[in-house]
């Protein structure tokens, strides 16, 4: 545990300000529409589910807010190249922005229930206090009504009795745009299911973008004003603490309570999704120009099992290695872009990717090549972007764990690290020579191109750590994994369970593909 924390402080750090950030605004705000006077009025028509309703808005403000940021693929990679020689620590947040965006739609999920529940008992409480006909406070509230020359002294949205709480609902700006993003987020939220985005990417793909229809509905949701309270001209003259339960002589006398004035709370959702929404304007922008630069593809292998390997070429691009681009082919699908690991190294002359059939898009991609047209289909591509396998030449020593498909972003480093030792001086080839045995030939393995001996079997890793910490005794190691959850778990733990106590021996650290 000790050594996880001194991997993790900074992600374990960020998350527990993300989560008490929340807190506080709910406590905030919850106490604020349960105890302010200019609310005391709007309290007695709905009870303590108005301050359930505010500070879960608030906090789905702030979440909104931060859905964004994780996605912004440009900005991540900046961040990248600026800590990369920062401590192993300092760096772990950035690799897990898609965990972090995912916990964020679930807190957003979380408020958005309760949000909707609270309102549901609001819109109800709103039509019982119109129908009571009991003379109570709350029914003469609800039936200030909206007189052309006051247009503030109404408290109820709903009108008539005869108004249902449903009819309401649709009929007004906040119920209809709330009904309308709830529905965009349980979509959204449903068609991201590991199961559903692994075997009906194009569905999540689409779906994913009904994100512009819940942040539309979020930035106009508050422009009904719904929630309303006292104003402050009111309070002077009618303040609820003095005039509150002499509310039947009100305006009968000069020296009664005057009638209270309402008037809406303003809409703050835009302000607190204005700055994320013109980033993102910005990266969708400028993922838009790189997509439109011209890309070669200079050579197209068909290898077994499926596996279409693309060689291009693009003006400016360069690459680092371990980094993937993001792939769009107009004559398969024009919206549709998918995320590769780059297979070559950033010593040849070209960018190159494996491509395996593994769902509608990939199979009709490799049949469109199959099939030889002249000239090739058109290629639009977007990146690179950085991952955590770029900072692999950082640490003493490397182990790089694939499986399957999961080989690709290695390919990259181990062609980086061969280039390297060709262009490195003899003493360096002898010394390093023992660590990396590469040899590269066509009729070899169909990914790397590397003529190794294959062990058949599951690893028992073990051993390999063990073995590992013996011969680096004073080490910091790096282990690099592409591939399932459940290996990367029995990583993890090896990860922690031989990683000395003493920070002056092996180390070993955790990282994980994800994009």
């Amino acid at each position: 545990m000790g050594n996880w924390l001194a991997s993790h402080w900074l992600s374990v750090l960020f998350l527990v300000s993300w989560l008490g950030l929340n807190m506080f605004l709910f406590v905030y705000a919850f106490l604020n529409y349960e105890q302010s006077d200019k609310y005391y009025y709007t309290r007695q028509i709905l009870g303590t589910a108005l301050a359930f309703a505010r500070a879960s808005a608030f906090c789905l403000n702030f979440n909104s807010m931060m859905i964004l940021i994780p996605v912004c693929r440009n900005l991540l990679s900046f961040l990248r190249g600026t800590c990369s020689f920062c401590n192993h620590s300092l760096r772990k947040p950035l690799d897990h922005n898609l965990l972090f965006h995912k916990l964020v739609a679930y807190m957003i999920c979380i408020f958005t229930a309760i949000h909707v529940i609270a309102h549901l008992f609001n819109f109800e409480r709103y039509s019982r206090s119109q129908q009571a006909m009991d003379g109570s406070l709350a029914f003469v509230l609800s039936n200030l009504s909206r007189h052309e020359k006051e247009k503030d002294s109404w408290l109820n949205p709903i009108q008539s009795p005869n108004t249902t709480a449903m009819h309401a609902t649709f009929t007004s700006v906040a119920g209809l745009t709330g009904v309308i993003a709830t529905t965009a987020l349980v979509l959204m939220v449903t068609s991201a299911m590991e199961f559903i985005r692994r075997n009906y990417f194009e569905l999540f793909w689409y779906t994913h973008h009904l994100f512009i229809v819940y942040i539309i509905c979020l930035g106009i949701h508050g422009l009904g004003g719904i929630v309303r309270r006292q104003t402050e001209e009111s309070m002077g003259e009618s303040h609820p603490h003095n005039c509150s339960k002499s509310f039947l002589e009100w305006d009968k006398y000069e020296w009664s309570c005057r009638r209270p004035h309402f008037v809406g709370h303003p809409p703050e959702s835009w302000k607190w999704i204005l700055a994320p929404i013109i980033l993102y304007v910005f990266e969708r922008t400028l993922r838009f120009y790189r997509s439109q630069q011209k890309v070669v593809i200079t050579k197209a292998v068909m290898h077994p099992s499926k596996v279409l390997e693309l060689q291009m070429c693009k003006r400016g691009f360069s690459m680092e290695v371990g980094q993937y681009i993001f792939v769009n082919c107009p004559s398969v699908s024009f919206l549709e872009w998918h995320p590769f690991t780059l297979t070559s190294a950033p010593e040849e002359e070209f960018f190159s990717i494996h491509i395996r059939a593994a769902g509608d898009w990939t199979e009709n991609l490799i049949r469109t090549f199959e099939q030889r047209p002249s000239p090739m289909p058109r290629i639009a591509v977007d990146g690179p972007f950085g991952t955590v396998s770029e900072h692999v030449f950082q640490y003493e020593v490397a182990v790089l764990i694939g499986a399957g498909i999961g080989v690709t972003p290695f390919a990259s480093i181990l062609k980086s690290i061969w280039y390297k030792f060709q262009r490195a001086d003899h003493k360096l080839k002898t010394q390093k020579a023992g660590h990396a045995a590469l040899n590269f030939d066509k009729a070899t393995d169909v990914l790397t191109g590397l003529k190794q001996k294959t062990s058949f079997g599951r690893p028992m890793w073990d051993n390999e750590f063990s073995r590992i910490a013996a011969a680096h005794p004073k080490s910091v190691v790096g282990v690099f994994l592409c591939g399932p959850r459940t290996l990367a778990r029995s990583l993890r733990k090896c990860c922690q369970r031989y990683s000395s106590l003493d920070p002056r021996k092996v180390q070993f650290y955790f990282n994980k593909e994800t994009f």
